[in-house]
């Protein structure tokens, strides 16, 4: 069963989402910046499985993508999701 990341009633999320290949502090900064601007309660980071638009050999290993993503994501309001892997998504 699929199971989301953790959320309230009435709680603003943003998600971000992008291969993040690799991540890096750029990332960090826009989701920061995201979060305080339209002031979210959470942002969640989407791994996607695919670029679409780049060859499936460029993209890199999903496993380090998510784990690059999650050491990026050192906010306690991120959450690094596989979501759209759960989902199928491509």
């Amino acid at each position: 069963m699929m199971r989301p990341p953790p959320f309230g009633e009435g709680q603003r999320i943003g998600l971000f989402g992008g291969s993040f290949n690799p991540a890096h502090r750029g990332h960090y900064m826009v989701a920061l910046y995201a979060m305080k601007r339209l002031q979210l309660d959470w942002v969640w980071w989407l791994v996607s499985p695919q670029n679409p638009l780049k060859n499936p050999a460029q993209t890199g290993e999903y496993a380090t993508r998510l784990a690059g993503a999650r050491a990026i994501a050192s906010h306690p309001r991120f959450i690094v999701t596989d979501l759209e892997l759960q989902i199928g998504s491509r």
